[in-house]
C-alpha cells in the first residue's frame, strides 16, 4: 500500500471510486472506469492507468490486451475526495474496447443515440 498523506474515500462507492481518464493534451474525456484502493495503489506505483472490473471482479491494467496503454501524467481528485481525474497520455489512440478513441463516441440527437466517431481499430482482431 502506497502511503499519502491524504485519504480517498472508497466507503461511500462500497470500495470503489469512478476514475475519468482525460486526455493530457487534447482535454477530451476518453472514459470513465472505477478504482478500488488496490488499483489506485497500483496506479500510482506504475504510472500506469489501473482499474478495477466490476465484471471480472478483479484489477485491469488498461491495454494489457490491446496495447493501448495510459501512461498517467496527472492526478486530480474531487472536493470530495471521492472520484479522481487521470490525464493521461493514450497510447494507441483508442482507450475504448470497442475499438473507439473515446468511450464516448455517441452522441443524443432527437430520440436517437448515433456513432458520431470513426473505429480507430477492430475489436474482434484484437481481443480474440
Amino acid at each position: 500500500m502506497v502511503k499519502l498523506d491524504f485519504e480517498l474515500d472508497f466507503k461511500k462507492g462500497n470500495g470503489l471510486i469512478p476514475a475519468i481518464a482525460q486526455d493530457y493534451k487534447t482535454n477530451e474525456v476518453l472514459m470513465l472506469a472505477y478504482m478500488n484502493e488496490q488499483a489506485f495503489d497500483e496506479t500510482i506505483k506504475s504510472g500506469k492507468a489501473t482499474y478495477y472490473s466490476r465484471s471480472r471482479k478483479g484489477l485491469w491494467k488498461k491495454g494489457e490486451t490491446s496495447g493501448h496503454l495510459q501512461n498517467v501524467r496527472e492526478i486530480r481528485v474531487d472536493c470530495d475526495n471521492d472520484s479522481v481525474l487521470l490525464k493521461v497520455d493514450q497510447v494507441g489512440d483508442a482507450a475504448c474496447h470497442k475499438g473507439y478513441k473515446s468511450c464516448f463516441f455517441s452522441k443524443v440527437e432527437g430520440n436517437e443515440l448515433k456513432i458520431v466517431e470513426s473505429k480507430i481499430f477492430d475489436p474482434k482482431e484484437v481481443y480474440k
